[in-house]
């Protein structure tokens, strides 16, 4: 078994090598959470391969891990929390622009995700959120939020917070998830 610090959880088509969550990865030798299926996400099966990748996990070595999520993967997140007994193995999650996968348009394309789960989260979390996110709107972001106990963070106007909005190696939100560790830390 090995220790899992931080594991990063792409959303929808995973994340592009220019995408912030795989530069995190490049340079500070975080996780990839694997999927069998990108393109087809089911909800059931990105819940198991999560819980298989906790369990594999060295939380004597390791500690807990830190989630690092990124649209779909916050849904992800929320819904593998709901339904684990082995939530003690999450510290913390940062929940970067959560995908609203109750939209028309977006739970045709991915009806396993829906309803969302709405539930408290076990552990420290924190939303970031984009006041421009063409997936979900701020208002929406700061409603999972609220359900899920999070901190919340208006990034401002910086669409779906990916590779496209050029936000490189992102330090603010590497900071940000920093600081989520340290406050904690056990």
């Amino acid at each position: 078994m090995k220790p899992c610090n931080v594991l990063i959880l792409p959303g929808w088509q995973g994340s592009s090598p220019d995408h912030w969550q795989s530069r995190w990865e490049r340079l500070h030798g975080y996780t990839r959470v694997e999927q069998h299926d990108w393109l087809r996400p089911l909800r059931g099966d990105w819940i198991a391969r999560l819980e298989d990748v906790l369990l594999a996990c060295d939380v004597e070595r390791g500690g807990p891990a830190v989630l690092v999520a990124h649209s779909l993967g916050c849904q992800h997140v929320a819904a593998w929390a709901a339904h684990s007994r082995n939530t003690h193995r999450v510290r913390a999650a940062l929940l970067v622009a959560p995908a609203d996968v109750e939209r028309d348009d977006v739970r045709a394309l991915l009806p396993s995700w829906s309803p969302v789960a709405l539930g408290a989260l076990p552990f420290a979390a924190t939303v970031l959120a984009s006041s421009n996110d063409p997936y979900c709107s701020l208002a929406r972001a700061q409603a999972f939020a609220a359900a899920w106990g999070a901190g919340f963070i208006d990034a401002g106007p910086q669409g779906h917070l990916n590779a496209q909005s050029q936000l490189g190696d992102w330090p603010l939100a590497h900071e940000r998830l920093r600081q989520l560790m340290r406050d904690t830390s056990a």
